[in-house]
C-alpha cells in the first residue's frame, strides 16, 4: 500500500463538544508539519455538533503510523474516554486507480 487515506469518526460526550473540537484543533497544526502528511483536515458535522471527522491522506503507512505514535496523540488518545462517547473509529482506505 502506498498512499493512505484515513477517515477517522470522533463523537464528544454531551457537554463536552467545545473541549472536544479544541482539543481536536490543536492536533492539526503539528500534526500537518509531520512527515509524509499530504492533508489532515478537521470536519464538524453540520447536523450533530458532538460528531467530527479528520479526512487525511498520508504518503505511505509508515507516516501514518509514526503519527499514530506521537506524544501528542498518545496524550490525546490516553484521555479520550473522558471526553468522548465512544472510541475513535478510524478506518483506512487506498484509491481506487
Amino acid at each position: 500500500m502506498a498512499q493512505v487515506t484515513v477517515v477517522a469518526r470522533v463523537v464528544a460526550k454531551p457537554g463536552m463538544e467545545d473541549v472536544v473540537k479544541k482539543t481536536l484543533m490543536g492536533l492539526v497544526p503539528p500534526t500537518r508539519k509531520e512527515s509524509g502528511c499530504i492533508n489532515y483536515d478537521l470536519h464538524i458535522s453540520t447536523e450533530n455538533t458532538a460528531l467530527f471527522l479528520f479526512y487525511e491522506n498520508w504518503t505511505s503507512k509508515k507516516d501514518l503510523d509514526d503519527h499514530l505514535a506521537m506524544p501528542y496523540l498518545q496524550d490525546f488518545l490516553g484521555r479520550a474516554s473522558e471526553i468522548l462517547a465512544e472510541p475513535v473509529d478510524i478506518s483506512l482506505w487506498e484509491r481506487v486507480p
